[in-house]
């Protein structure tokens, strides 16, 4: 079962679920099962499942949730996935040392996770070593920092008036956006038929605001980076001047970003 959550942890994963699955995680949970080309009938793990957004995907669209396996580090995650989506089996663990004997899974997912192991390395190996011969895994990470505006401004924004730390942990999660150095990681890792695919997505956020404080008081804490509520209020003040471009009639903040889906067969 894991470690039991703290009410902390609980209430920031059903705030992850309510806000920034529908902002930014949820349109994505198709386009890596398609790319891993999960089948009815096929055991499937989601490594880093967070609050169970693509293994809930996989359950409803096989209707076969005893056969998906989500795993996560954060007991707070799991728990809130477990209330949303029971028949789904929810482990806690980490993606270098997955729990699961060798070729145990058809199809191996992580959505957004690679960025955040300790070990990118190892966890590929993993997500290859409990996959059959023959299965397929899909690995979702955010494009580079550069080639998504909205949240480069953001990241100048914390630098000028939070500095470089709290910059550094919105930076995090785009580390991976260049897809040569995608590519070595997987080939480093020992997978074979390696192949990268660029998508197109949309962001959408009630108001800048919002979205801004969500990675105040939500990201930048889990990076261990807490600003003084001077700097908070200091940084939400300009957030609807720097994310202007972005903030549509209605006051919400919509923005095209991309991601990498990178698929490997293992031989």
């Amino acid at each position: 079962m894991g470690d039991s959550p703290s009410q902390e942890q609980i209430a920031a994963a059903r705030a992850y679920e309510a806000l920034m699955v529908p902002a930014l995680f949820g349109q994505w949970a198709k386009t890596v099962l398609d790319a891993a080309g999960v089948r009815p009938g096929q055991r499937v793990l989601d490594v880093a499942c967070g609050t169970g957004v693509v293994a809930r995907e996989i359950a409803s669209r096989h209707a076969a949730a005893d056969l998906v396996i989500g795993l996560d580090p954060n007991p707070g995650m799991l728990a809130v996935a477990r209330q949303l989506a029971p028949a789904v089996h929810w482990r806690q663990g980490v993606a270098e040392s997955l729990p699961f004997p060798d070729r145990s899974f058809d199809a191996v997912v992580s959505q957004f996770g690679l960025m955040f192991f300790d070990d990118r390395i190892q966890a590929v190996r993993e997500a290859l070593r409990v996959l059959v011969p023959g299965g397929r895994a899909a690995i979702a990470v955010w494009d580079a920092l550069d080639r998504i505006p909205a949240y480069a401004a953001e990241v100048a924004l914390l630098e000028r008036i939070g500095g470089r730390q709290a910059a550094d942990a919105l930076r995090a999660p785009f580390v991976l956006g260049d897809r040569d150095a995608l590519a070595a990681l997987f080939a480093n890792a020992g997978a074979t038929s390696v192949a990268i695919d660029t998508r197109p997505g949309t962001a959408r956020f009630p108001s800048a605001r919002v979205m801004v404080e969500a990675d105040l008081r939500g990201w930048l804490p889990v990076m261990g980076v807490v600003l003084s509520e001077e700097q908070v209020a200091a940084i939400l003040e300009e957030s609807e001047q720097v994310l202007g471009p972005y903030i549509a009639s209605d006051g919400t903040v919509v923005f095209d970003l991309s991601a990498h889906i990178v698929t490997a067969t293992k031989a």
